[in-house]
């Protein structure tokens, strides 16, 4: 078995490893991103980031080639109960002054990952790690084109997902909210939905969420969160119909699926966070869905994982003991992943629980964030940094 030795490397060539990849790269860094997939393709993920990720995106010095590639969205519309209450301009009104951004997942990972290449960081695709050694200086197998080759480095990142296997063999604890709901997903074209703003249908009388949003040229990725206990399930061709059925239900507006084409995969996933706490022991670091995956109903995902690229990079930079500014990148994901996390339960409990008790939440709450829509936090838009202690949840909550 061969032996070679790297400063980094990357378990995972999407969105975190190749970012991350990149901007090391141009510190001076040797980094290898390890990516099984030779051929990116639509698996229904991410492809909104919020204006607080765009903020990211711009600190990292990688925004503008995902809005060249991308589509920003300058406002959202939103629904209550198929009701429409407003039309909120995102760049006046958001604690970063910045638009949302429509991408296609595949379209970003290719992007990235050849910008990480040009930055001369070494990519290799078709390319599988079968085991990860912590330690001082840690160490992966990859296999590739069957050949095994053994490789150190200062740190190994996985960034592979919400299954990842870096994390199991890195000997990371997973923590586990309850399954409550699934989010479905679809590609459409041909939409005649707008296409310079989101849509954001909330129903809480039956506990879903309908989303739209704009890509460019009348192609719009469209969603539907709804109940685990559903008697049905959003999956594959056969449910395109009662997916769009589901969305009208919900509050989007009939009009905007008319004459819609569904060009893409059909797929449901249960929405429940899993997280690490800590994401660095022993020469391994957790970044992105490896490290927290955060409930996709609120679209933090791609912005959380830029957060933790921008985060880990500016320790690495910061800190030549690289054990201690992985820590230190641990200590600030826990932050920020944190607030995030508390901020979605609180918007699920809101919107999308059902029963008595939401329901007497929402009737104190709701007349208080009508007159007063600052009560409502804003960390979903505005990250992570604002305050998320318990005022600002009894505020919310109509409580104070």
């Amino acid at each position: 078995m061969a032996e070679n030795s790297y400063d980094i490397v990357t378990v995972g060539g999407g969105l975190g490893g190749c970012a991350l990849a990149k901007v090391m790269a141009e510190a001076g860094a040797r980094v290898l991103v390890v990516e099984r997939e030779t051929q990116f393709r639509d698996r229904v993920r991410g492809e909104y980031i919020e204006q607080w990720g765009v903020a990211e995106a711009r600190k990292l010095g990688i925004y503008e080639m995902l809005r060249a590639t991308g589509h920003e969205i300058p406002s959202i519309d939103n629904y209550i109960g198929g009701m429409l209450v407003g039309r909120r301009d995102c760049i006046a009104t958001t604690a970063h002054n910045a638009p949302t951004l429509g991408i296609y997942h595949p379209a970003l990972q290719a992007l990235l990952i050849d910008a990480a290449a040009k930055a001369g960081a070494e990519v290799r695709r078709g390319a599988t790690v079968s085991k990860v050694t912590p330690g001082a200086r840690p160490s992966v197998v990859v296999e590739q084109a069957g050949r095994s080759e053994q490789i150190s480095a200062r740190i190994v990142v996985g960034v592979d997902g919400r299954s990842s296997a870096v994390r199991k063999w890195g000997g990371f604890e997973v923590k586990r909210e309850i399954d409550r709901l699934y989010i479905a997903g679809l590609l459409f074209d041909e939409m005649p939905a707008p296409q310079e703003t989101s849509i954001a249908a909330f129903n809480p009388f039956i506990g879903q969420v309908a989303f739209l949003f704009p890509q460019g040229g009348k192609r719009v990725r469209a969603y539907v969160v709804y109940q685990a206990d559903a008697p049905w399930r959003l999956q594959g061709d056969g449910e395109v119909s009662r997916f769009i059925d589901e969305a009208i239900r919900t509050g989007a507006p009939a009009k905007f699926y008319a004459g819609a084409k569904a060009i893409g995969p059909l797929a449901s996933f249960i929405t429940a966070d899993h997280w690490v706490d800590h994401p660095y022991r022993n020469g391994v670091a957790l970044i992105g869905d490896a490290a927290a995956s955060s409930d996709p109903s609120w679209g933090q995902g791609l912005s959380l994982t830029m957060r933790d690229v921008r985060v880990m990079r500016d320790c690495l930079l910061a800190d030549r003991n690289w054990d201690a500014a992985c820590h230190a990148y641990a200590e600030g994901h826990d932050f920020h992943y944190g607030a995030i996390h508390t901020v979605e339960n609180w918007w699920r409990e809101m919107w999308l629980d059902r029963g008595a008790e939401a329901d007497a939440r929402r009737n104190r709450a709701l007349p208080l964030v009508a007159r007063d829509p600052s009560r409502m936090p804003d960390h979903i838009f505005g990250g992570p940094d604002l305050p998320a202690d318990e005022s600002v949840r009894r505020r919310f909550f109509g409580e104070d």
